[in-house]
């Protein structure tokens, strides 16, 4: 069955469909299951994304929508800010180049896409009772992609956002009457205080709901002043929030269909919807780092990450596996390539791109 799964994620990235109507079944230890491709999979479903608004959220958007067209609607927990509106925000997202493709493939595109006023840190996500009941009685699937991934953020807003409000969103799908896969995002680094990380949840370094109780009463010095113990070997709230996400997925999700992708540094895209979407370096965000020359860079493009999520959610959903499903989306071992081979082909990038549009300005 994981063939199948790693021939749907080429599959997906090709556009293609190799399970037709001829070849309904196929065998695995004596017993006959449908296959099902991944666009006939997501057809008619409703989908609940969060982190839309973030780089892999809405590279995963645009996918969902150009290789799965009859995807019936996308529900988008999207916040108000900045004196936008959750709508306004989700448009602004949608009249970017990323969506340029899928605008000239499928114009209607938008009419699926629903913006929904949600606040992760608020109790109950903040959600109005009209949204609430439209999500449990229609969802079908729920990619979880928000989080803060600052690494400096301070242990208790870490917590309420990548810890509290996964919990949140995990009673709010116990809810749902048409649910069939939670697909939970987190990160390859949540263990990065082991030497070899296997494809399971491994035991949290704190219990989530004891530390959840502590903090309510700590006050922010007092928060501060622990973290460095709390934390232990990794090296930031972030890893360790993420950490204890986990855990709470699979256990406040155990009667759920869970299953959870550990990228390690997603990076530009590969192929699509076109070569080099960026994230935080392209908007001149990240301008210096330290890393060692010798240091593996394990760095994934965004779109291998969004073809692998889909590919999984798919998988749980047709063979709804006994066993949460974890998958580590990491090229380190397969494609080894180093930071200082990062710096060298950053800066010949970047000399070739100055040299044409010196060229053009003639």
């Amino acid at each position: 069955m994981l063939d199948a799964l790693l021939n749907q994620i080429w599959i997906l990235s090709l556009g293609a469909k190799v399970y037709t109507e001829s070849e309904p079944v196929m065998r695995s230890s004596a017993v006959l299951i449908k296959m099902v491709s991944i666009p006939e999979y997501y057809e008619g479903k409703n989908v609940l994304l969060t982190g839309a608004t973030g780089f892999l959220g809405k590279v995963l958007l645009e996918k969902l929508l150009r290789s799965c067209p009859k995807v019936n609607s996308v529900y988008v927990l999207v916040r108000q800010k900045a004196r936008q509106t959750p709508q306004e925000r989700v448009e602004e997202i949608l009249s970017g180049k990323l969506f340029d493709r899928l605008r000239d493939e499928n114009p209607d595109f938008r009419e699926k896409i629903i913006a929904i006023n949600s606040e992760l840190t608020q109790p109950k996500l903040a959600l109005s009772e009209e949204d609430k009941e439209v999500i449990i009685d229609s969802t079908n699937i729920i990619f979880h992609c928000a989080a803060t991934v600052r690494f400096n953020e301070n242990l208790r807003d870490a917590v309420q956002l990548n810890v509290i409000a996964t919990r949140q969103l995990i009673l709010l799908a116990q809810q749902m009457k048409n649910l069939e896969v939670f697909m939970h995002v987190s990160t390859a680094y949540a263990y990065c205080n082991r030497k070899h990380i296997d494809e399971v949840v491994y035991p949290p370094p704190v219990d989530p709901k004891k530390l959840i109780d502590s903090l309510e009463w700590m006050d922010d010095g007092l928060v501060n002043d622990i973290t460095p113990k709390l934390i232990g070997d990794r090296p930031n709230t972030y890893i360790y929030t993420k950490a204890l996400a986990e855990y709470v997925v699979q256990q406040e999700g155990a009667k759920l269909n869970v299953a959870i992708i550990r990228p390690s540094i997603v990076g530009a895209s590969w192929k699509e919807p076109f070569p080099r979407v960026n994230g935080r370096v392209g908007k001149g965000i990240l301008r210096t780092m330290r890393a060692s020359n010798s240091a593996l860079a394990d760095l994934v493009p965004v779109d291998v990450v969004v073809n692998m999520s889909l590919a999984a959610a798919w998988y749980s959903g047709v063979n709804r596996p006994r066993n949460i499903m974890v998958y580590n989306c990491t090229t380190g071992s397969t494609n080894p390539f180093h930071w200082g081979e990062v710096v060298s082909t950053v800066i010949r990038v970047w000399k070739e791109e100055q040299k044409e549009r010196s060229y053009r300005e003639k």
